[in-house]
């Protein structure tokens, strides 16, 4: 199951849904001031979706959010969805990525948790994310699927969706995010002094709206 939260916002046909990470809430979002900061340069609507831990670890996080979340957001009438999430929600804003991105015009990833320490590890000996290997590698079938839709977006231009990336220097998977940095267009990537918390996750969410404003 998906708890949400509901922040409607009159007239707007664009959506962003908020995923949050592991020990983080749905009602964090609006808590840490990011559902205000967002609709307060946009007239966007936002939902704050928790799926079940369950879900990551049954890999079952895509369907459920189509199911649960997204089409009837569709069938309501929205014509644009963006997707947000934070450390294990930016993994399964990517998840959905790699099965429904025709659905998606922008995805927002704050210190996203992209794999495991080996599987960071396998990226850094490979030299990155571009020349990183499925077949010789021991990443899970979430971590492989992710990073071989990266490996397509990057090499077909990171056009749609749009992928922006925020992360702070200090986070301690920041080894992970400097490689998705060098694959983005600089003009997609917030970084911050800081670590794996709201404060930073607070400043990049500023800096990602100041990036999509242009």
């Amino acid at each position: 199951m998906i708890k949400t939260l509901h922040y409607p916002c009159a007239g707007a046909d664009t959506l962003l849904i908020m995923l949050p990470g592991a020990g983080i809430t749905a009602e964090d979002f609006a808590a840490q001031g990011m559902v205000a900061a967002l609709q307060a340069r946009r007239g966007v609507a936002v939902i704050a979706a928790a799926p079940d831990i369950a879900l990551y670890l049954e890999n079952g996080v895509t369907a459920a959010l189509h199911e649960q979340v997204v089409a009837p957001a569709l069938a309501r009438g929205i014509k644009r969805i963006w997707l947000l999430g934070i450390s294990l929600g930016a993994m399964g804003a990517l998840l959905y990525a790699t099965v429904h991105q025709q659905y998606l015009e922008n995805i927002f990833l704050i210190a996203p948790f992209l794999g495991t320490k080996g599987t960071v590890a396998e990226l850094a000996r490979a030299g990155g994310i571009a020349p990183w290997r499925a077949a010789q590698s021991c990443a899970t079938n979430p971590e492989q699927n992710l990073l071989a839709w990266l490996q397509v977006y990057v090499a077909a231009g990171a056009g749609q969706p749009a992928l922006y990336l925020g992360y702070a220097t200090q986070d301690r998977f920041a080894a992970a995010h400097a490689m998705l940095a060098a694959c983005l267009p600089p003009a997609r990537v917030a970084a911050v002094p800081g670590g794996h918390d709201w404060p930073s996750w607070r400043a990049l969410w500023q800096q990602m709206l100041a990036l999509l404003d242009g």
